[in-house]
């Protein structure tokens, strides 16, 4: 799953205010980037902490935290392990905290941060993230439609067409019907590369 669009959710806890957003991410980079607007709408805040998963959540490909000036452990990594149980990638999470003159303690702030993301998770609109592959196609003009008839049934997209003495097709088909793909292509006698 990956998130659709922004959510967000606030937190109270012992007059602290705890304002949590969650949104797609597709690299550190642009992570950061979000943490710099964050930082910008709430300048005012005493700490603006995060966490990141990027790729498939049951094996994520990169994972990132920061506890922006909160005691080691108490905000990045609460924000990080909720989202390591959410089954949701590409997706980071940023909690803006204002501080209500009563300390929490290292535990009270883990569980305030793990608390404000698991609310802002439950907001979250997701879809499901559907693994595709890119294949080239050369078929003669006879088959261009019956190609794009089956794509169409395996929930796959035409990229591109170029027309020459043949029909060539860039086209990309959710991974699980590449092999059904391949075996009509070829009972076609079509030419064809799996990128």
């Amino acid at each position: 799953m990956i998130p659709i669009e922004v959510a967000s959710a606030e937190v109270i806890v012992k007059k602290s205010h705890f304002i949590a957003y969650a949104k797609n991410i597709v690299s550190r980079e642009a992570g950061m980037l979000w943490l710099a607007e964050i930082k910008k709408q709430y300048p005012d805040a005493r700490h603006h902490c995060w966490a990141y998963i990027m790729g498939d959540p049951k094996c994520a490909l990169n994972a990132g935290m920061g506890d922006d000036g909160e005691p080691s452990g108490t905000a990045g990594k609460p924000i990080l392990n909720v989202l390591n149980h959410k089954n949701v990638g590409d997706v980071m999470v940023i909690v803006v905290r204002y501080f209500g003159g009563i300390k929490l303690g290292a535990g009270g702030l883990a569980r305030a941060y793990g608390q404000a993301t698991q609310v802002v998770m439950e907001a979250l609109l997701t879809k499901e993230q559907i693994e595709m592959v890119s294949i080239w196609v050369i078929c003669d003009f006879s088959l261009e439609q019956q190609v794009r008839y089956w794509v169409d049934n395996m929930g796959g997209k035409i990229l591109k067409t170029d027309y020459t003495q043949q029909v060539k097709i860039n086209l990309s088909v959710p991974l699980k019907n590449k092999l059904t793909l391949v075996s009509l292509l070829q009972a076609e006698k079509c030419t064809f590369k799996v990128l």
